[in-house]
């Protein structure tokens, strides 16, 4: 069941949006240094949708705003607590210089100081695009070397299989796939990594503007995975056919090209996904009750 996007106007008082002023000036140039380190990992490939991201948010929240009230005693109390655990993690990820955790703790004091102002209500609208913000930096250091080489493995023997599917005789060495004479090489850059780190950040995204019920969103999130490392896999395979034919065009032209269709390809099917979650379940409709005529007198009732 389609359910409805909060919309409507912002009241906002003038003591309120002074507090919020100054709490987002404290924290804008307490976290600074670190958005100028995101805003630098923004030249990359992997993360050059990262300017977007603050101004989807800023334009979700626009569209989203609601009429902002007192926070009850409780939310301030908790919205206290949020901040303080945000500032405590930031202290100790400075204390270990872990960038990356220390930049992630902007989003938890967002949250903290929109409980601080609003409590619940306000956060239940201003919520979700505060968290879209994580979107916006990189992936700490550590995680991407986890996660290169065991999507690089996942990657090589599944488009080694679709090969042998086609009718191709290939088989792999460790990250190589050996065509004949030929060797196609999948790389950090063929891992997948940027085509799923951009994806999710897309699909997040979509799912917070999508007419859909909850669970409908939740699976085509779900889906954003799976779908990613399956257009990544199928760019491989292309690849690799094409290395049988010409190798140098395979990697000069044919890779190249088919990097540019990626992104369609993996929208379209998260499309075909969303379809057919909304195709998935039949809501139940009340049947009309029929209309007796009894002697000029109209009785609502059945059979």
């Amino acid at each position: 069941m389609a359910s409805a996007l909060p919309t409507g106007k912002a009241w906002l008082p003038p003591a309120t949006g002074l507090v919020i002023g100054m709490l987002l000036g404290l924290l804008g140039w307490s976290y600074w240094p670190g958005l100028l380190v995101a805003a630098g990992t923004w030249k990359s490939p992997q993360y050059s949708h990262g300017w977007l991201v603050p101004l989807f948010a800023a334009f979700v929240l626009a569209w989203w705003r609601r009429a902002v009230v007192p926070a009850t005693t409780r939310a301030r109390l908790a919205g206290l607590a949020v901040l303080a655990a945000s500032l405590a993690v930031r202290l100790v990820a400075a204390w270990y210089r872990i960038v990356t955790i220390d930049m992630y703790t902007l989003v938890p004091a967002l949250v903290g100081v929109v409980l601080l102002i609003g409590g619940l209500p306000m956060l239940r609208w201003a919520g979700p695009p505060v968290a879209f913000l994580i979107f916006m930096y990189p992936l700490p250091d550590e995680a991407t070397r986890y996660l290169l080489g065991p999507l690089q493995t996942v990657a090589t023997i599944a488009s080694t299989y679709l090969l042998q599917t086609f009718g191709f005789e290939a088989f792999r060495e460790g990250n190589q796939i050996v065509l004949g004479d030929s060797r196609l090489g999948v790389v950090d850059a063929c891992s997948g990594l940027r085509m799923l780190t951009i994806f999710v950040a897309l699909t997040v995204g979509w799912v917070l503007v999508d007419r859909t019920a909850r669970w409908e969103r939740l699976a085509i999130v779900a889906s954003a995975v799976p779908i990613a490392l399956a257009v990544n896999v199928a760019r491989i395979t292309a690849t690799g056919m094409m290395v049988t034919v010409n190798e140098d065009l395979a990697e000069r032209v044919f890779h190249d090209w088919a990097g540019y269709v990626m992104m369609p390809l993996a929208v379209g099917l998260l499309v075909a996904v969303r379809w057919l979650v909304a195709a998935a379940v039949i809501e139940e409709q009340a049947a009309p009750v029929p209309v007796i005529d009894l002697g000029g007198r109209r009785v609502e009732g059945g059979p």
